[in-house]
C-alpha cells in the first residue's frame, strides 16, 4: 500500500465520499476497557473552513489512557473554570467518549480559505478520527514545512508546545518576563529529567538543544533508559535496590559546600514517587517544573523533609497557559515554532529512537486497550490515517 504521507494520490481511504456525504471513522470509548471504532458523517465546509484527511495520529499513553482506565478527572467532576476549581458529583464526560487525542497530521483535502491550500500537511489536534472538518473560528493548526517527515509532525500542534512550555517555565523561574529564549533557563545548567516517556525525552532534547551543560533522564525502565541515551542524556536508572539515584546525581552535580544536585529538574511522569526523586535531586533553593497528570493522587510526597529544608519551589507548566507576563510573547503558535525547529535539526535521532510503533487506524482499539491493561508496551505509538486492516 502507498504511504499516504507521501502520495496524495493514494490519500487515506477510511474517508470516502458517496453521495456527496463524507464519512469518518472515530475512536470511541464506550467503557472503562472498552474501546471502538464508530462511523460519523462530517459537516459541509463552512465558509473560511477546510476538511482534512488524516495522515497520522499520534497515541498519549498519558492523557488519552486515563479515559480507557476510567480514571480521568473529567469523568467524576466538572472543572470550573471562573473559579479554577473542580466541582466533584457533576461528571464533565461520560461514556461513550469520542474523539479523544490530540497530535495530529492531515492532509487538506478540500479547503474554502486561502489561508491554507488543498494537498498541505497541517498539524492539528482533533483527536483519533480519520477525517474533521476544521472551524474557521476553533480550530488551529500549523502547516508543516517541505522535508519535515510528517510522522513527527503529530507532535507539531500540542505535544511539542507542551514539552517547550516546560523549559519557558524554567527560564521564568530565573528572568521573570525578561526571558529571551527558551535556552534561558537550562543554557549552561545541569538539568534532570524524571520519566523516559515522549514528554521526558522531548523535554530532555529541547534541554540540550538548547545548551544544558549536562542533562540527566531518570527512569525506571532500561529500554527507555537506553533510548535516553540515544538522544544525548546520560541514564539514571531508577530501581529499588539500586542504591539511591538521588544521592547518585548529587554525587556527580557539586556547585559547593552543602550545595549539590540538579539547577532544575522537569517532573514527566504522572507518579507520586516519581514526583518525590524530583524533589530529592534539586540542589538547596532549586525548582521542580512538573508537566505530569497524578490521576491517582500523591501521597507519597514528602513536603516535610527535602522540600522544606533544602527551600525548594515546585512549579507547575501546563501547555492551558505560559507563565505570567510572558503571553504577549510566547503564544502557542511560537512554542509550535519552536517544536518544529526542534524536529528540524533533531528529527532523525527522534523518528528512530522515539516513534516505537507505527499502526493501521483499524488497529486503534485494540492498541489503546492493550496499552491500558500493560499487556503492550510502546514509547510512541502512532496510527496511520487508513482503516483497512494489513494483519498486523
Amino acid at each position: 500500500m502507498a504511504d499516504p504521507a507521501t502520495d496524495p494520490t493514494e490519500a487515506t481511504q477510511a474517508t470516502q465520499a458517496t453521495d456527496a456525504t463524507v464519512r469518518s471513522s472515530v475512536l470511541c470509548v464506550a467503557a472503562p476497557g472498552e474501546v471502538t471504532l464508530v462511523e460519523e458523517e462530517l459537516p459541509a465546509v463552512p465558509e473560511g473552513g477546510f476538511r482534512v484527511e488524516t495522515v497520522y495520529s499520534g497515541i498519549s499513553a498519558g492523557t488519552e489512557l486515563t479515559y480507557v482506565k476510567g480514571t480521568n478527572p473529567y469523568l467524576a467532576a466538572s472543572w470550573d473554570r471562573a473559579l479554577g476549581l473542580f466541582r466533584p458529583g457533576a461528571p464533565a464526560l461520560a461514556y461513550p467518549v469520542r474523539g479523544i487525542g490530540y497530535m495530529q497530521v492531515g492532509r487538506v483535502a478540500e479547503t474554502r480559505t486561502g489561508a491554507v491550500r488543498e494537498g498541505a500537511l497541517v498539524a492539528m489536534a482533533y483527536g483519533h478520527r480519520t477525517g474533521y472538518v476544521a472551524d474557521p473560528l476553533a480550530d488551529r493548526f500549523v502547516e508543516l514545512p517541505p522535508g519535515l517527515d510528517p510522522v513527527l509532525g503529530v507532535y507539531v500542534a500540542h505535544m511539542g508546545p507542551i514539552c517547550a512550555n516546560g523549559l519557558l517555565h524554567a527560564a521564568a523561574d530565573l528572568h521573570g518576563p525578561a526571558v529571551r529564549d527558551l535556552g534561558d533557563g537550562v543554557r549552561g545548567r545541569r538539568v534532570a529529567v524524571v520519566g523516559a516517556g515522549v514528554v521526558g525525552l522531548l523535554t530532555a532534547s529541547f534541554a540540550l538543544e538548547h545548551g544544558a551543560a549536562e542533562v540527566v533522564v531518570a527512569d525506571e525502565t532500561p529500554e527507555r533508559l537506553l533510548i535516553a541515551e540515544a538522544l544525548g542524556a546520560r541514564p539514571l536508572a531508577v530501581n529499588a535496590g539500586d542504591g539511591d539515584p538521588a544521592a547518585e546525581l548529587k554525587r556527580r552535580w557539586r556547585h559547593g559546600p552543602d550545595d549539590r544536585g540538579a539547577d532544575v529538574v522537569f517532573q514527566c511522569r504522572g507518579q507520586a514517587r516519581a514526583l518525590a526523586l524530583a524533589l530529592r535531586m534539586l540542589r538547596p533553593q532549586g525548582t521542580v517544573v512538573d508537566l505530569a497528570f497524578y490521576t491517582q493522587g500523591a501521597d507519597e510526597v514528602r513536603l516535610g523533609e527535602e522540600f522544606h529544608h533544602n527551600g525548594l519551589s515546585l512549579r507547575c507548566a501546563q501547555i492551558g497557559r505560559v507563565p505570567r507576563g510572558l503571553a504577549h510573547a510566547w503564544d502557542r503558535e511560537r512554542l509550535s515554532y519552536e517544536t518544529v525547529a526542534l524536529l528540524e535539526r533533531r528529527g532523525a535521532a527522534l523518528r528512530e529512537h522515539l516513534v516505537t510503533e507505527v499502526a493501521g487506524f483499524a488497529e486503534a482499539p485494540r492498541l489503546l486497550a492493550d496499552l491500558a491493561a500493560r499487556r503492550r508496551h510502546s514509547v510512541q505509538a502512532v496510527l496511520r490515517g487508513d482503516v483497512q486492516d494489513e494483519g498486523g
